[in-house]
């Protein structure tokens, strides 16, 4: 079996980035479609993001960020183990050696014990990803925030003060992820872990020290399949006017019989925003639906992993 997903946050003003500026300007990370810039946020920032937030349900992790370094930086706590740490069973790694590194690394594991034969210098990532894309374009939006000088204190960052400049968009952001349950089996309880972090997630978003983003579900939609594809368009939220929005091609291929109901799950203000005749119609034909997107969450993992 696989799971499908599509997550689909609340709006709010964003002014992710991260590296890079142009001039004085902190520049938003965007891709074009059609004629107009969307705001992006990488797969990497998400599953970074789940690290820690799967860290801080007491799940055991390999990888941490480290924060108080000269540029971006990790530590690991041991060498790469899907059986002990939850990061690595979902999100894999790799270990770039070869030759004399390689049998280097391979000794240092016979000494901590482990089986050289057994170990992999990678391994996939169990959890899929896509970006996370905005919903509404980037309209050239930009704000000002001043950072005054320090005077007489032990420590400054500049010889004066500073006028801050980055680039900012009112928008939610939907992203796509994917598991083989076959692959997850070995570790139900992990499994259930990582989509109740799902459920929870937060601190996705560049720039953490001025901007606060819950990338936690508003809307969802799942569809638990023996297929190996989605088979819809995993971007597909449609978001209207007047704030409501809708997944039009999943709701209205159910209702046609293009797709079977009781494969799909919805959640959150989606199910909220049905008329009452579409929900009731959904329900006749199979379809999970919940206005609260962690508890459908949690009743997709007692369905996908029952141990």
């Amino acid at each position: 079996m696989n799971l499908f997903a599509t997550v689909l946050t609340y709006a709010a003003p964003s002014a992710n980035y991260r590296g890079e500026s142009a001039e004085n300007r902190a520049v938003i990370q965007k891709i074009t479609i059609g004629r107009f810039d969307y705001a992006i946020i990488s797969p990497e920032a998400i599953r970074n993001a789940l690290r820690e937030t799967l860290a801080q349900m007491g799940q055991p992790c390999n990888r941490t960020r480290l924060h108080d370094e000269e540029q971006l930086a990790v530590k690991f706590e041991d060498y790469p183990d899907q059986d002990k740490y939850i990061d690595d069973f979902f999100m894999g790694w790799l270990i770039a050696a070869t030759g004399k590194e390689r049998t280097k690394h391979l000794e240092n594991l016979k000494q901590k014990g482990r089986n050289p034969e057994k170990f992999s210098f990678k391994r996939d990532s169990v959890l899929r990803l896509n970006m996370a894309l905005a919903v509404e374009p980037y309209r050239y939006d930009s704000v000002f925030t001043q950072s005054p000088l320090n005077v007489d204190s032990p420590w400054k960052n500049a010889d004066s003060s500073q006028l801050l400049h980055r680039e900012t968009v009112h928008t939610a952001f939907q992203y796509p992820f994917a598991l083989n349950l076959n692959d997850c089996c070995h570790h139900p309880d992990w499994t259930k872990a990582l989509l109740k972090a799902i459920g929870q997630l937060n601190g996705v978003a560049g720039n953490h020290a001025r901007s606060y983003f819950e990338f936690a579900p508003a809307s969802l939609v799942l569809r638990l399949t023996p297929q190996l594809v989605a088979g819809y368009n995993t971007y597909g939220f449609d978001i209207k006017e007047d704030g409501s929005h809708s997944y039009a091609e999943v709701v209205e291929g159910i209702l046609k019989d293009d797709y079977p109901g009781e494969e799909f799950f919805l959640g959150g203000k989606l199910v909220k925003d049905l008329d009452e005749d579409v929900h009731k119609r959904l329900k006749e034909r199979g379809t999970t639906l919940d206005r609260s997107p962690q508890r459908l969450l949690e009743q997709v993992a007692q369905l996908a992993c029952p141990a």
